[in-house]
């Protein structure tokens, strides 16, 4: 029996270093096949990941779309909008829900500036969408930045430097985290039981900010002045993360679909492995069970509450990223008998069942670390960034082994922020190029540098002392009211004023067959409905801006509430803008013709632009169809006949 502790820690280190060798394989093996495609010539057939890959990831004969170009594979275009789907929130915001509530575009080839040219009155959502993208980029990549940072701090030493006390950042007030054991005898990381540096559970309760990893984060990573009134001075450090975090951004984009279409089959599949990895060891640790127990049992009383159910639907509104104009813009590029279909019930599948596997990560290692402190389970859960940069790194800096794991974690949040990412960035450029494509297609990677550059400037006030503020004041109101304000617009414009049943009648010319009765009624009834209530459900619930105890000056209040404005605006300027332009001798007529379809309204493709045509006229959609493109179609078919 002496020997079974031995035993135990000799096969835990051999599982260790079987896995570090087995990480590293693979990081060596796709990362390098990654930089091999990127750095050869895109015109040539892209480097597959797997030699043995089948036809699901083999380059396709040509693009369709010879202007603005197609996906390369068949899965890049639902591996992207996974990565999209799944982003930082499925790790850092559905498990905090869970513990509060209870536990457990393809058609026309364009991006969202045009989506809506079918009818030139609602052109504007097109803009919001993008404008909108484009503020949260600037942010989004500012956390980027701090998981970047966190990983060069966790590989410089052998143990990371959020595990002590006694740091010149640290205050008289910092306690360290030991190891529980009734009321007292609490150990320390170095073996010191008397250390009066160790936190207890009284003083835990009261002084739980004051854990190294807390002061780590506000006063040596954020410096963190006393407010958005004193912004202080740039962070030099972190500055040249950002300007790290946009360069990678850069080298994923710069040829757009064509380099970001390969990237995802790493950055979409790869975090799986190592939340995987994750789960298994934090399922090793003492409390683990009590974590998941946590999670996985529900408290069905909380049913009855009208929050719970909105904090649901907003968590599911803003994962799966609609209005964002993200999904759209991968759509784009798409060819056109692309099944759509299948694409749209998967990505949700996989990005609530990624959510749920995040939970059992995140709530293993917060079992681990409430049987560290004694404090409850609901006392150590946090959301955002104190989940991802306090809590979370807390507890893996008692585990043995603390840089791999810490490295691992912030590799894993590098990914999964790196592929939303490359989802909003490519709705601002794509859309911008297709706007004014004389002036910028063929000049597409020195357009995307600029961008690079412009959103690398935008961000620098996020990383001076007062960024923290910053970038609650952008999160706040940029991504709340306006996105529901244009989803519950756009579901109007499909159900009512384009039609549900032409928009059916569009998605069967591309999968050959109707879908249902049941999205026609999702799209009138159900979406709309449910959106509305959302808005409500926002405003009702809206409070003040606050960041901890600091409440937001109003000058500050007023320029968050313009920037959540700047997206909506361009909807009513649009809107008169192109009732103004209209054909029509009346108000009412100019209003009529404004909301319907333009002719150049189709797919981008000729030949199955006219077949679209044709289809239009059988479901009694268009008047006629000219003898010329019904001759046209009939010799394409003969000549070619179409893959369906």
């Amino acid at each position: 029996m002496c020997c079974l502790p031995f035993l135990v820690h000799s096969v835990r280190n051999r599982i260790l270093n079987l896995v570090q060798s087995v990480l590293t394989y693979i990081n060596y093996t796709i990362i390098s096949r990654l930089l091999h495609y990127l750095i050869t010539d895109m015109a040539n057939e892209p480097v597959p990941l797997d030699s043995s890959s089948d036809s699901g990831s083999s380059c396709s004969s040509g693009d369709e779309n010879k202007e603005r170009g197609n996906w390369t594979g068949r899965l890049d275009f639902l591996l992207a909008c996974i990565g999209y789907a799944v982003g930082l929130g499925n790790v850092w915001r559905f498990p905090y829900l869970c513990y509060r509530n209870g536990g457990g575009e393809s058609y026309k080839h364009i991006a969202p500036l045009y989506d809506f040219s079918p009818l030139p009155m609602m052109k504007g959502l097109g803009y919001g969408m993008v404008i909108v993208s484009g503020i949260v980029c600037i942010y989004y990549n500012v956390i980027i930045t701090w998981t970047l940072y966190y990983m060069y701090l966790s590989v410089r030493e052998s143990v990371v430097p959020w595990a002590t006390c006694g740091n010149p950042w640290n205050t008289a007030d910092c306690r360290e985290l030991g190891n529980a054991s009734g009321d007292a005898g609490y150990e320390s990381l170095s073996g010191d039981n008397s250390s009066s540096s160790i936190v207890n559970v009284s003083e835990a309760r009261s002084a739980y900010v004051n854990i190294p990893s807390q002061e780590f984060w506000t006063r040596y990573v954020l410096q963190i002045s006393s407010g958005i009134e004193d912004m202080g001075s740039v962070r030099l450090e972190l500055l040249a993360c950002l300007f790290i975090a946009w360069v990678l951004i850069f080298v994923c984009v710069s040829r757009g679909i064509k380099s970001s279409g390969r990237v995802v089959y790493f950055t979409a599949t790869f975090p799986y492995v190592l939340l995987t990895v994750l789960l298994i060891r934090g399922c090793m640790l003492e409390g683990a069970v009590d974590g998941l127990r946590f999670y996985l049992q529900p408290k069905w009383g909380q049913l009855r509450s009208f929050k719970v159910w909105g904090d649901a639907a907003t968590q599911i509104f803003y994962s799966l990223g609609p209005a964002w104009g993200g999904l759209i813009t991968f759509a784009s590029f798409n060819k056109f008998h692309n099944n759509c279909y299948r694409d749209a019930l998967l990505v949700p599948l996989i990005n609530c069942g990624t959510s749920v596997y995040a939970g059992l990560v995140v709530f293993a290692i917060l079992g681990y670390l409430s049987a560290m402190t004694g404090l409850p389970i609901e006392d150590v859960v946090k959301q955002g960034p104190g989940l991802a940069f306090v809590v979370y790194p807390a507890a893996i800096a008692t585990l043995p082994l603390s840089p791999l794991w810490a490295c691992l974690f912030f590799f894993m949040l590098l990914l999964v922020g790196m592929d939303t990412q490359f989802g909003m960035f490519e709705t601002m450029t794509s859309s911008l190029i297709d706007e004014f494509p004389q002036l910028l297609r063929n000049r597409k990677m020195l357009f995307t540098g600029f961008m690079c550059f412009i959103e690398f400037l935008f961000g620098i006030p996020c990383i001076m002392n007062g960024g923290m503020y910053v970038l609650q004041l952008m999160d706040w109101y940029c991504a709340a009211f306006a996105l529901m304000f244009i989803s519950l617009i756009e579901c109007i414009v499909i159900g009512w004023v384009y039609g549900a049943d032409r928009f059916l009648t569009d998605i069967s010319v591309m999968i050959d067959h109707r879908p249902g009765w049941w999205w026609k009624l999702t799209w009138c009834y159900i979406s709309p409905i449910v959106v509305f209530c959302l808005l409500v459900f926002t405003l009702v619930m809206h409070t003040p801006i606050s960041y901890n105890n600091y409440s937001y000056p109003q000058w500050a209040i007023v320029i968050g509430w313009m920037m959540a404005l700047s997206s909506l605006v361009p909807i009513p300027i649009s809107a008169v803008c192109a009732v103004y332009t209209a054909p029509g001798n009346s108000l009412w007529e100019r209003v009529r013709m404004a909301l319907r379809p333009t002719p150049e309204w189709g797919p981008a493709i000729d030949r199955y632009r006219i077949e679209y045509k044709q289809v239009l006229h059988e479901h009694g959609f268009m008047k006629s169809v000219p003898e010329s493109s019904a001759a046209t179609l009939v010799n394409l078919r003969e000549m070619e006949p179409l893959e369906i």
